[in-house]
């Protein structure tokens, strides 16, 4: 009784209430909250403090950055969730901003492909040792059949030319036309007139929901994650997609402090921990069946570790067992 009284109290003002409100939309740093709302830095500070206190919303670290989201389980998730069904969502002005917010993301992104799409290729082999994360991504996905390939952050379509050879039809998707003109480009010197590219958001994929006989089997973000601001929403979205015991792979940077690669390269996140990637997992109706890392060799210098994780769906889970 206490809890939920001190609950009601930190989400009873104005001020706390469009906070939460907008966090349950988006992962958002303090200065992002203080564009938004519009009120000074000691002021909104104190009001996630409050709401941190009372166990609505959670604050977490990444180098210099300090993120903050809603609670996504248990109590306080459950009167967050009420609070938000009870009003209009946030305030018009709030979501205008917000949107602000993340188009000024999406920018910088972009910005950066544009800058760097000839060479994308190369940068990306400066992280981890590409052939091996390659290697275990067929891995992974060897032994049953792909019918339909998703390509979430598809870039200059290199998975595509990977799995082209084991997949009966292939989708790449993609927010920079210059990345898609050069995966486009590889696909037809390529031969592989199966797998084609098109421009859309992760967040908001172009395709009906899969049911038990219709959606993508495999969705794959390769090195994708790691430059959304809530990859929460982009797993969820495409398991959204997925036909009925459809598997998702993600293969990404374990966390990490490199903060150059936040400044100098757009990174949005400094990589996943595996309860961060399991939690995505639950939301999504999917449950890890397989994960694997790659380490870099031992005298490299700022590599990073890749992380495969394997998500299938628990309907499918579920039918394994019973029979």
């Amino acid at each position: 009784m206490d809890r939920l009284v001190g609950m009601l109290r930190a989400a009873g003002d104005p001020t706390r209430l469009r906070l939460l409100l907008l966090l349950r939309q988006a992962e958002l740093t303090v200065s992002e909250l203080i564009e938004i709302i519009g009120q000074s830095q000691p002021r909104v500070s104190r009001h996630l403090k409050l709401l941190c206190g009372a166990g609505l919303i959670e604050r977490f670290k990444e180098g210099s950055w300090v993120f903050y989201r809603a609670t996504e389980e248990g109590e306080a998730a459950a009167l967050s969730q009420a609070l938000e069904a009870l009003l209009p969502g946030p305030p018009e002005a709030d979501l205008k901003r917000l949107a602000t917010v993340r188009e000024k993301r999406a920018a910088e992104a972009a910005a950066y492909f544009k800058e760097n799409a000839a060479e994308w290729g190369h940068i990306r082999s400066l992280y981890a040792p590409e052939r091996e994360v390659e290697t275990a991504i067929l891995r992974q996905l060897q032994g049953e059949p792909i019918q339909q390939l998703l390509d979430a952050g598809t870039g200059t379509g290199r998975m595509l030319e990977l799995l082209a050879p084991s997949v009966r039809r292939a989708v790449g998707v993609d927010v920079s036309p210059e990345m898609l003109a050069i995966a486009r480009d590889k696909l037809m010197r390529g031969g592989f007139a199966h797998c084609q590219v098109r421009l859309a958001d992760s967040y908001r994929l172009p395709f009906d929901s899969g049911n038990g006989e219709t959606g993508f089997d495999v969705v794959l973000f390769h090195q994708v994650l790691h430059y959304l601001d809530d990859p929460a929403a982009a797993v969820v979205e495409a398991a959204r997609v997925m036909r009925q015991g459809g598997r998702l792979l993600i293969a990404d940077f374990v966390q990490h402090d490199l903060e150059f690669l936040r400044t100098d390269y757009a990174h949005r996140r400094l990589g996943f921990s595996d309860k961060e990637v399991l939690g995505w997992f639950q939301a999504a109706g999917l449950k890890l069946s397989a994960s694997e890392a790659i380490a870099p060799p031992a005298e490299a210098k700022d590599k990073l570790i890749v992380k495969l994780w394997l998500g299938r769906s628990e309907a499918k889970a579920q039918q394994g067992k019973a029979a």
